[in-house]
């Protein structure tokens, strides 16, 4: 009995209803017959309780002097949305490297990701992305180097596959779609072969990490990120695809 217990105040019941209804509700929208899928929100900054289902880690946590935040900021009066939030991803960069632990040779990096979405009555709840093309994003960007970070609940438990977070308009609000198909697998920040291709139907988490190693302070605000089959209106493959070739994945 104790056993069903803690799977009750961890939130187990809570999940499967809610997986239950989200099952429920494509299927009355037809999407598996149409192949006409709705977007599908993967995590969004606006609500007050957005913060809890994330995690924002550093080379600060084994002894760096990196230093991270995630905080919610109210959008401005006259804003459609001056009653909701977005995140604010920000800190500062140190590539110095602590003394008392000289078997850490590389620091200078910061990011958040989601938390695990946990199990439910149906198995372990992922998000399922194979019914979409793009992982979109509402993003401001500083200009820096930011990577697009999925984790699958593949074999290999420590493959993440990046993506460089190309911004177009610094300094403005903005969405990025990026092709699922173009991300790349890598293992600890390097690329790594075979590349398979993402495991779409079994995504744990996404996040976003700043990984240039250059010093100083850094700052991202993120509205919402979704899995999406709509396009942005001057969508750039190409372009995606010559940033990822030409340059390589470090951590």
């Amino acid at each position: 009995m104790r056993p069903a217990l803690r799977l009750l105040r961890g939130g187990f019941l809570q999940r499967s209803i809610e997986e239950m209804k989200r099952n429920t509700l494509s299927v009355f929208r037809g999407e598996g017959i149409t192949g006409d899928f709705a977007d599908m929100e993967v995590h969004s900054f606006r609500h007050p309780d957005s913060l809890n289902s994330i995690k924002v880690f550093s080379d600060g946590d084994t002894g760096g002097f990196s230093k991270v935040h995630v905080d919610l900021m109210p959008f401005p009066p006259g804003n459609p949305l001056e009653d909701q939030y977005y995140g604010r991803f920000h800190g500062n960069i140190s590539i110095e490297l602590p003394t008392e632990r000289p078997k850490i040779q590389r620091s200078g990096y910061a990011a958040w990701r989601t938390q695990e979405r946990g199990r439910t009555l149906f198995g372990r709840q992922n998000w399922d992305c194979d019914p979409y093309t793009y992982l979109a994003l509402r993003i401001k960007s500083d200009g820096s180097k930011y990577f697009v970070n999925i984790q699958t609940d593949s074999i290999v438990e420590t493959d993440i596959h990046q993506h460089r977070l190309f911004a177009k308009r610094v300094g403005e609000w903005e969405t990025i779609h990026i092709p699922f198909s173009e991300f790349v697998r890598t293992n600890f920040g390097q690329v790594v072969e075979p590349q398979n291709e993402i495991l779409r139907q079994k995504v744990k988490t996404v996040g976003i990490g700043l990984i240039d190693r250059i010093p100083g302070p850094f700052e991202l605000f993120i509205d919402r990120i979704w899995a999406t089959n709509t396009p942005e209106p001057e969508h750039a493959t190409n372009i995606y695809r010559e940033h990822t070739q030409s340059e390589k994945v470090s951590e």
